[in-house]
């Protein structure tokens, strides 16, 4: 062969050998988590990132730019940040479980999170389990200026002629009931967990004359709603009490507010459609930063204006660790029994 046609051949040979030897490698298995901890910004996730040495690092496409990695350690424990808000929530956790990087089909997921919370079911640091995820934004609202005065609220399900007349449910997302099961479980696991106060939180809590909201923080089970408009008040609490009556023909109690949990359960229920996760190994577990409604006689906007300074932001974080650790911890240490599903007793 000519010298100069050799040579110009040989970049092409190069590539072409390269290329099979690449093809010839088979891909890297997919991992297969025990347990998907969601987080939905960074300080809830270095709650756990730190204690569980969550070090492992998995790019996944898709994932939020703020949160691009996957965090995972040796027990096959990972870590999901998702970003905040529902867009940020639906489009993280679908990107996760369509990637081929894991093989989610028989892992527990976990939502743990702050949220703001009801004084009448609990107090600053108070972690729920939740039954039901309620959507607080699917619905008709007027301005409050033009309500009839026979309404109590300007908000009303959407194709209803009343606040208190249940909506079709056309959406598909207003509601969903999560496994008890497995709530309870966590729930047993977790209900003497020691819970924390800062001073601070501590400080606020008096200022409510009755319990729970003045007595120290538990772990307890009641329901969420989910909306991306944060709310404060009473007016707003009792709607959003009597909308998670509504949903759940009066079976849900309202306790926690944020901001992802339908989003997220959507999400996972069009992959379980697919075979990729089952729906029966999701809990959800909120801790309330924030009280959603002021003391009695105290001022409307500055509980929500300056919600910081109630003092529950820190300890809820560290009870979300202190409840849902006792679960993520029988999952990996009795494997064999939960790999199956959660257990009956």
């Amino acid at each position: 062969m000519h010298s100069l046609l050799r040579a110009s051949l040989l970049p092409l040979t190069t590539a072409l050998l390269a290329g099979a030897a690449q093809a010839a490698t088979p891909p890297a298995a997919p991992m297969q988590p025990k347990v998907m901890i969601v987080a939905m910004f960074g300080p809830e996730a270095q709650t756990w990132i730190d204690r569980l040495k969550l070090t492992h690092k998995v790019a996944v496409d898709g994932l939020s730019a703020d949160y691009p990695d996957v965090l995972c350690n040796e027990a096959r424990v990972c870590l999901m940040t998702t970003g905040m808000g529902h867009a940020n929530a639906a489009a993280s956790t679908l990107a996760l479980t369509l990637s081929p990087k894991f093989d989610l089909k028989q892992t527990y997921f976990m939502v743990a999170g702050i949220a703001g919370i009801s004084p009448k079911e609990g107090t600053l640091g108070t972690t729920a389990w939740a039954r039901y995820l309620v959507d607080f934004g699917i619905q008709w609202e007027i301005d409050s200026r033009d309500v009839p005065k026979d309404w109590p609220t300007g908000y009303l399900g959407i194709n209803t002629r009343s606040p208190s007349e249940k909506p079709p449910l056309d959406y598909k997302t207003e509601v969903f009931e999560l496994n008890v099961r497995l709530r309870d479980k966590a729930y047993a696991l977790s209900r003497k967990a020691e819970l924390t106060e800062s001073a601070e939180s501590k400080a606020w809590r008096q200022r409510y004359d009755y319990a729970p909201a003045n007595q120290p923080p538990v772990v307890t089970r009641c329901d969420t709603l989910a909306g991306d408009t944060w709310y404060s008040g009473t007016r707003l609490s009792e709607r959003a009490e009597e909308w998670t009556r509504l949903l759940t023909n009066g079976q849900g109690r309202y306790c926690t507010t944020q901001q992802e949990d339908n989003a997220t359960y959507e999400a996972l229920l069009r992959a379980s459609r697919l075979g990729k996760v089952d729906l029966q190994r999701l809990a959800v577990v909120r801790a309330g930063s924030d009280f959603d409604r002021p003391a009695k006689g105290a001022s409307e906007v500055d509980n929500l204006l300056d919600y910081a300074k109630q003092g529950g932001f820190a300890p809820a974080l560290e009870n979300l660790y202190r409840t849902g650790n006792p679960l993520v911890q029988e999952i990996v240490e009795h494997w064999d029994v939960w790999q199956k599903g959660v257990p009956a007793s």
